[in-house]
């Protein structure tokens, strides 16, 4: 009997001390006026996407190094029916800013718009129908960065023809990055009286539980326009651009990637970095952030590429954001 008393009482002991343990891993400080917390609940890609998830969260690091925030922390999705409990996981524990990614999560997005008025929600890549005082949908011209890649692949092709391996055209910014890119080749066929032929594959007939996930039928895509004489792919969706990026490498052709990390000329995305850096600093400073277009960007180039080229780059990217020069594409697909 006093065995039993014994391994009882270690019993009790011990869930007392871990009930203690997850009440203070659930503890925050962040419901004090004094501390300014921002989270990001990712999508079911991840944090090391080499994508928006990857781009947000460092955006939210060095948002803390430059002390606009003094904490930060991050859930990775690994299935979309975690979206809802993720964000709500922030919200108890009283966070500030709470930054969710990708069109997928929109309307859990709103939901907890509605459902927790005292958090602000950022929905990065998300272009919501309806508005709320506490919610910030942050959108990127996905038609300027097809356009720009685009132009950069007419510039460089050498056989006269370039193609693009997307998601499905279903997805309305899929729709755009590679009509843009059709656009930003027609506008250097028309400057500089060139003829280069424009191959574009959406991956439309293709598995629903392997969206943005297909690296196979993006690889096996971008080795068809290859075979066809491109020498430039373009590469856009995930996981699935990221086989038409191999391809390209495994050919030996150029290669540009709408995304951090990927393509082997250039990648052209959209700088969620510094948006999430900007939309913290104002509301830390009790400023009305209104939904805007985000800025976009491309990473260096490649040693191959002649320093005019990026000039032409830099001046088309100015002339695309300002207005100067329009794509045509329009913002849903008809």
């Amino acid at each position: 009997m006093r065995d039993e008393l014994k391994n009882w009482s270690a019993w009790l002991f011990l869930t007392i001390v871990t009930l203690g343990l997850v009440s203070c891993s659930r503890s925050s400080d962040c419901f004090r006026e004094d501390v300014f917390c921002a989270a990001l609940v990712t999508d079911t890609q991840g944090i090391d996407d080499h994508g928006m998830n990857q781009d947000v969260w460092a955006g939210l690091e060095q948002a803390k190094a430059d002390g606009v925030v003094r904490r930060v922390e991050y859930i990775e999705s690994i299935d979309s029916r975690d979206y809802e409990k993720n964000i709500n996981y922030f919200v108890d524990l009283g966070f500030d800013v709470i930054f969710t990614v990708g069109a997928g999560m929109d309307d859990e997005t709103l939901r907890a718009a509605d459902l927790k008025p005292d958090s602000v929600f950022v929905g990065m890549d998300q272009p919501q129908s309806e508005s709320r005082p506490n919610l910030i949908p942050v959108t990127f011209p996905e038609d300027r960065m097809g356009f720009l890649a685009g132009a950069l692949a007419a510039r460089i092709t050498e056989t006269q023809i370039v193609g693009a391996v997307c998601e499905t055209s279903g997805i309305d910014s899929q729709w755009r990055y590679c009509e843009g890119f059709r656009a930003g080749v027609a506008f250097v066929n028309e400057l500089e009286e060139k003829d280069v032929k424009v191959l574009v594959s959406y991956r439309d007939d293709g598995d629903r539980e392997k969206l943005f996930l297909d690296e196979a039928w993006g690889h096996d895509t971008a080795l068809g326009l290859i075979h066809r004489g491109a020498d430039v792919i373009f590469a856009s969706g995930g996981v699935t651009g990221e086989g038409a990026l191999r391809a390209a490498a495994e050919a030996g052709i150029h290669s540009i990637g709408s995304e951090s990390g990927s393509g082997g000329v250039t990648s052209v995305l959209g700088d969620a970095s510094f948006e999430v850096q900007k939309i913290l600093r104002l509301v830390a400073e009790g400023k009305t952030v209104e939904a805007q277009p985000g800025r976009i960007r491309y990473m260096p180039l490649g040693p191959k590429l002649p320093e005019n080229l990026t000039r032409e780059m830099d001046m088309l990217l100015a002339t695309l954001m300002n207005g100067e020069v329009k794509t045509g594409v329009k913002f849903e697909k008809p």
